[in-house]
């Protein structure tokens, strides 16, 4: 857990045993090779709950090992206390972001900026496409988006 007076990140996908828990893996990677893990809390979750309490995928997990990421997660729904303890919800595509805008009006005390995770790409690709019905590649293509947009948000918010 991060120190008091810290910053929180949630990533957020659809199932979050793809997309979020790849962000979620790189974000901490960088965050701990820059020396500010201590000073964040980083955390995955679904806005379904198809895949409550499962791993990770075996083609993101092979991704992730390929390029020496350490990835440890069972998939969560987001809950309402998410909303108002963490303060960037980052998430994958606008079905995502939909879902949590619609999930947020039940919330009083919402503290989260949420946005597309996307909106940091150096690249403008906004969209970081759910590659479960993909190929490796697919899974590869999402790791260096995730790559190029934690690296723009850690940075922009160092």
């Amino acid at each position: 857990m991060a120190a008091a007076g810290s910053k929180s990140v949630l990533f957020v996908c659809l199932g979050n045993i793809c997309r979020s828990p790849i962000a979620e893996a790189v974000f901490r990677k960088m965050a701990t090779d820059t020396g500010v893990v201590d000073k964040w809390r980083i955390d995955s979750a679904a806005t379904s709950t198809y895949e409550i309490g499962n791993p990770p995928d075996d083609r993101g997990q092979t991704c992730m090992r390929k390029h020496g990421v350490a990835m440890r997660h069972t998939a969560r729904q987001v809950t309402k206390d998410d909303f108002m303890t963490f303060d960037y919800i980052l998430c994958m595509d606008e079905s995502n972001l939909r879902e949590l805008n619609r999930k947020v009006k039940s919330v009083k005390n919402c503290k989260a900026k949420i946005e597309l995770l996307g909106s940091y790409d150096p690249q403008k690709q906004l969209i970081i496409k759910d590659p479960y019905y993909g190929s490796d590649n697919d899974f590869e293509m999402v790791y260096q988006q995730c790559v190029r947009c934690c690296e723009a948000f850690l940075e922009a918010n160092a």
